[in-house]
């Protein structure tokens, strides 16, 4: 079995190969995922080298005392964390081999089209239609909050393909091309002043069914696999001590003592050791997905990851005063990815209020806590067993 110093000699082999320094940033990725060094718990072929997902280290440590590039997770967090992980576990080989070299590598960027108007909270309900006709299926609908639909060339998709069935067994999961005639893409203008998320109309799109992923009606089955992964791309991402918002608020409580007091100065302790307990749990759970597939745990760390977030955010508001209410660019931009700790405290509050709705509502987390894994009782749920189509809506 490869160990800790064999990928390190493979990692020195391909920087000897592809010396950082002069290799084309996109020729250095390409090389180290058919090196099986771009995800070493992945199989062999297919970028990793079927070994413990805590090696992944040794290969980043190496990599980046070389200068090496890396392959910019933040802009293509939608692939890495959510598309990547379902193409493994229900894709065919045909599909994993096509989608995810140039997944990882950025040469193509993925967006989700889960939610609705009508379905968000109770994703289940959605009215997307999907109509096998031949070898293709027919997509109809709309959907709604989807980052980075603008610069994406490949969609994960949910939609119905039985309406007479319960709203959870009559769904399918296909992969979209954005590119295909029908695709229609509209910015969503936010509070922040931008228009990071977007909303999609299809209309007649063809998705051949070679593009399906799973068998037909088992789409919400499938998309637990994305969810999950979702939950702990969002609250469970690797931070350094002081990583995430409750870095800028620190480091201006340090910088300019003038603005403390004896209120926010306790309310900045508190938060501070909540996002340390966050940040070390978040690293627990990473260690759990060594020996499996990720499970309900996540739903707890992204409302962690909300809360905090919206708290930090407020207490940096009430610390700056007034100036903590501006930001310097209020123009309608169109994102590639969300800068938190980059931007203006007036920025960081108000788009941090999404974080309790986006990538599941806190809400619907709270339930996934208190059922699968405190083992409460379920909520009552009338309509389980009632056909989608017989649903009010």
């Amino acid at each position: 079995m490869t160990g800790a110093e064999e990928l390190r000699s493979r990692t020195r082999e391909l920087l000897a190969s592809h010396p950082p320094a002069s290799t084309d940033r996109l020729d250095f990725l390409r090389a180290r995922f058919d090196a099986g060094l771009a995800w070493v718990h992945y199989p062999e072929g297919l970028g990793g080298l079927g070994v413990p997902r805590s090696l992944q280290a040794v290969v980043d440590a190496e990599l980046e005392a070389a200068g090496a590039p890396d392959n910019d997770p933040r802009r293509i967090g939608i692939g890495l964390g959510m598309a990547a992980p379902t193409i493994l576990q229900y894709g065919t080989e045909e599909q994993k081999r096509r989608f995810l070299r140039p997944l990882w590598t950025g040469e193509e960027v993925w967006c989700q089209l889960f939610s609705e108007p009508g379905a968000g909270s109770d994703l289940a309900a959605l009215g997307t239609r999907a109509v096998r006709e031949g070898d293709d299926w027919v997509v109809n609908g709309q959907k709604v909050w989807t980052s980075s639909a603008h610069v994406a060339r490949w969609a994960i998709l949910i939609a119905r393909t039985d309406p007479d069935v319960p709203k959870h067994r009559g769904i399918t999961y296909f992969v979209c091309d954005m590119t295909d005639p029908g695709v229609e893409v509209r910015p969503l203008r936010q509070v922040t002043g931008e228009a990071e998320f977007n909303e999609v109309f299809l209309t007649g799109v063809r998705i051949p069914d070679a593009r399906r992923l799973g068998e037909i009606g088992d789409g919400w089955k499938v998309a637990q696999t994305t969810l999950n992964n979702e939950r702990v791309a969002i609250g469970g991402m690797r931070l350094p001590r002081e990583g995430g918002m409750i870095g800028p608020v620190s480091k201006t409580w340090r910088e300019r003592p003038e603005l403390r007091t004896h209120d926010l100065h306790q309310r900045l302790l508190k938060l501070w050791v909540e996002s340390e307990v966050s940040r070390l749990t978040a690293e627990r759970l990473r260690q759990q997905l060594v020996a499996g597939q990720p499970g309900p745990e996540g739903a707890g760390m992204k409302l962690a990851f909300a809360r905090l977030n919206q708290e930090i955010s407020g207490l940096e508001v009430e610390l700056l005063g007034e100036e903590g209410l501006l930001y310097d660019d209020w123009t309608m931009r169109r994102p590639e990815l969300v800068d938190f700790t980059g931007r203006e405290a007036g920025y960081r509050y108000l788009r941090s209020k999404g974080n309790s709705i986006e990538g599941g509502t806190s809400e619907v987390l709270l339930n996934i806590v208190a059922e699968r894994v405190l083992g409460l009782p379920p909520e009552p749920r009338t309509d389980k067993d009632v056909a989608w189509k017989d649903l009010a809506r």
